[in-house]
């Protein structure tokens, strides 16, 4: 029999206006340790070096978590022009440079390159399996690999302001899977400069903004603090692209129980929805004319 995870029963989102220097699982075990949180997860990974939106899912929020990695995001960053690295970020080792730069008109014009329906290459420091084996694995070791490009849905990508002929701020909406990375690497190469991301800040994430992010300073300084508490967003704002339906007592039992249960309220047969009672989350599943088939069942 596995150990009982120590801990208080806490459920909900933390929305962590995450500092550059630490790592998406540092932060996620701060934030547990400071709310004596039995569980934690997080829902998009930032780099190290990236600042903004991390999304801490606690307890029965972990099971939202999908939700808000398929959703849409916001990132603004900085591209440096006239080197490429091999981790395609500041924190990596230059290994080209070119004294080209681009003018204002032509990176508006290569842009439309990369916004719609795309295929994107990661970068080779990346979490992305090979053969069994993270790719930042195998690049630190220098091992001779590569990775397949992938689908990516970039909805905008614009030049924002140009600070210096080095340097250009762009901000790009895209969906579940996008490295910004990749974008100033081969924004860089197509304008025949090369390129590789400065600076990187993500400023939304589904329903999460960075304006109500909570500073990681804050976290240590109310860790184990009741106050802490009060920064806590309910469960279900990881579930608002889905509709919300109701369910009655009967109902509730069911989907509790994992059953198919009675709703109030109408969808599309087969859509994904939500259920409520009293308020609360009871599950998620698919409406299928007057009852929903749960996939996922909260204990709260």
């Amino acid at each position: 029999m596995g150990r009982k995870r120590k801990g208080r029963d806490i459920h909900g989102w933390l929305v962590v206006d995450k500092p550059a220097g630490l790592t998406s699982t540092a932060v996620v075990n701060k934030v547990r340790w400071a709310l004596d949180a039995k569980k934690a997860g997080h829902a998009g990974t930032l780099d190290p070096a990236a600042t903004g939106v991390l999304a801490v899912a606690l307890g029965e929020a972990t099971k939202t978590v999908p939700f808000i990695t398929d959703a849409m995001k916001a990132y603004v960053f900085t591209v440096r022009f006239g080197a490429t690295t091999n981790t395609d970020d500041a924190e990596g080792e230059v290994i080209a440079t070119s004294d080209l730069r681009p003018a204002d008109e032509n990176i508006i014009a290569a842009l439309k390159r990369f916004t719609g329906n795309i295929m994107q290459v990661p970068p080779k420091f990346s979490a992305v399996k090979i053969d069994g084996e993270r790719a930042y694995k195998l690049a630190r070791d220098n091992e001779a690999f590569e990775i397949a490009a992938r689908p990516l849905y970039v909805e905008s990508l614009t030049l924002l302001s140009r600070p210096d002929a080095d340097h250009a701020q762009l901000e790009m909406v895209c969906g579940k899977g996008g490295y910004v990375r990749a974008i100033a690497r081969d924004l860089g190469e197509r304008l025949g400069c090369l390129g590789h991301v400065d600076r990187l800040r993500r400023i939304w994430s589904g329903p999460f903004d960075v304006e109500d992010g909570v500073p990681f300073t804050l976290i240590e300084d109310l860790a184990k603090n009741p106050a802490l508490d009060a920064h806590l967003l309910p469960l279900q704002v990881g579930l608002e692209d889905l509709p919300e339906l109701r369910a009655n007592e009967t109902g509730f039992t069911r989907l509790r129980n994992g059953n198919p249960g009675q709703v109030l309220g109408t969808a599309d047969y087969g859509e994904e929805v939500w259920v409520s009672y009293k308020g609360q989350p009871v599950a998620v599943g698919i409406y299928r004319g007057g009852e929903v088939h749960p996939s996922r069942v909260f204990n709260l």
